[in-house]
Formats: structure tokens, C-alpha cells, sequence
């Protein structure tokens, strides 16, 4: 290997931000996520479509280990996921998620919601991390409602203080399952513009969504799963007008001529 071509290889794995191998994982006899390689790059918006039961939710699940995995390896930034203890949490605070039902602490405050980690994992200074969540919460639109708590906002006002929590954490990528799903039609495009907002700032993003608008103006790659395993995967362009798979014809001329 020449000299440049090792620095091209170095190159391009460091702009690999989470890379899946070979990655298994069964539910019983049921065999979830079956041979899954998928690489994400540092700034890239991945979304993840596909019918239900196809291993959207267990795949997004993996990255942050809420789910283990049979075999195969998930690495992020360079590191192999680590196994439990303060080592997951750090990896948890660098991967943050967003889940359907929003995960808040009922008994705290929006603003303690989204500082309680900062302190917690990042060991922050209770006002610098104040600063931030008030900082984050403006960004996500929730400013004035920071002093609340969760069961006093709407679904879509929760849903955008949970993604400003995980924004607090700084974290390298973001994972969102299904975010929109729980939320009233109104509320959906709400969540959905700060999530928009997010990719344009640059963040990486793997997202596991029924929102085909979504995935047409702010993916860079439409993942396409069905069965547990990859069937395709393409810029949203190619993926919409023109999908190389019959599973994903089909999938799609279901829910686009609804």
C-alpha cells in the first residue's frame, strides 16, 4: 500500500461514525436482524424504513446497547461497544436517542430533565448546565415552558424536550425509533421541523421513521429493511422514484397511494 493510499484508508475511517458487522440478533426462534452491515458517516442522515416487524426498532436499539446482539460487532467512533458500567453510560451520552414514548422523568422539571444528565454522566457545573438546557430548550422551541413538568405539555412540546435532552449530552450521533409515532397529526410536523433542523446543522442522524416526507427532504441514505435483513439502501431520489427491489415497490405503492 502506498503512502497515500494508507492516509485515504485512514481517512475514510475516520469519517465512519457507527459501523455494524455481520450484526445477528434473535427473539427466541425469531431471527430479528439477520447479517446487517451498515456503515454511518460522521454528518450523515440515515432513515431507516420498512414494514412493521422488519427490525427497524431492534437495529436502532442495538447501537446504544438496550439491545444486545447475538454476534457480528457494532463500533462507534473507533470503539467497539462496551459490555456495562460507567463505560455504557459514557456510550450513551454520546449516542443519544429518542424513543416514541417520550422517556422523561414525570417528577422533574423540563429544565431538570434535560440538566440531570449533564451533571449526572457529563459532570457539569449545575449552572453552566443550566445555561445549556435553557440554551437547547429555546432551540427546540420549549423555552418558556422550562420551569413545567412533562404531564403539563403536549406530546409534540415533550417529544422536543426529550431530543433537547439528548442534544445536552453533545452527543456524536443521534438515534430517533419511531419519534413521531405516539404524537397527534398536528403535533408530528412540529417535531419533525426541529429534527430538520438538526440534520441541516450537520448532526448525525439514524432514524427510524414512517414520515416518507421526512425521509424525502432530510435523509442522505433511505435505509429499506424488511424481515430483519437490508434489502436496499439509496439516496431518497433513487429510493422514491425509482426502488430496485420488489419488497420495496410493494411497500411503497402501499402507503404513498394511501
Amino acid at each position: 500500500m502506498t503512502e497515500v493510499s494508507m492516509a485515504k484508508e485512514d481517512v475514510a475511517s475516520t469519517a465512519d461514525l457507527v459501523v455494524l458487522k455481520s450484526v445477528n440478533k434473535h427473539f427466541g426462534a425469531l431471527h430479528v436482524l439477520q447479517d446487517i452491515d451498515l456503515t454511518i458517516t460522521r454528518g450523515e442522515v440515515v432513515v431507516v424504513i420498512g414494514p412493521s416487524g422488519s427490525g427497524k426498532s431492534t437495529l436502532c436499539r442495538t447501537i446504544n446497547r438496550l439491545e444486545t446482539i447475538d454476534s457480528g460487532t457494532i463500533s462507534i467512533d473507533g470503539k467497539p461497544l462496551p459490555q456495562e458500567g460507567k463505560e455504557l453510560a459514557r456510550l450513551r451520552a454520546d449516542v443519544g436517542m429518542v424513543f416514541q414514548s417520550f422517556n422523561l422523568f414525570a417528577h422533574k422539571t423540563v429544565l431538570e430533565n434535560v440538566t440531570l444528565g449533564q451533571v449526572k454522566v457529563r459532570r457539569a457545573d449545575k449552572k453552566k448546565a443550566e445555561e445549556r438546557a435553557r440554551e437547547l430548550l429555546d432551540r427546540v422551541g420549549v423555552g418558556a415552558q422550562a420551569d413545567k413538568y412533562p404531564a403539563q405539555l403536549s406530546g409534540g412540546q415533550q417529544q422536543r424536550v426529550a431530543i433537547a435532552r439528548a442534544l445536552a449530552m453533545d452527543p456524536k450521533v443521534m438515534l430517533f425509533d419511531e419519534p413521531t409515532s405516539a404524537l397527534d397529526p398536528e403535533m408530528i410536523n412540529e417535531v419533525l421541523e426541529v429534527m430538520q433542523q438538526l440534520a441541516r446543522d450537520g448532526m448525525t442522524m439514524i432514524v427510524v421513521t414512517h414520515e416518507m416526507g421526512f425521509a424525502r427532504s432530510a435523509a442522505n441514505r433511505v435505509v429499506f429493511m424488511a424481515d430483519g435483513r437490508i434489502v436496499e439502501e439509496a439516496a431518497p431520489d433513487q429510493f422514491f422514484s425509482n426502488p430496485r427491489s420488489d419488497r420495496a415497490r410493494d411497500f411503497l405503492s402501499k402507503i404513498l397511494h394511501h
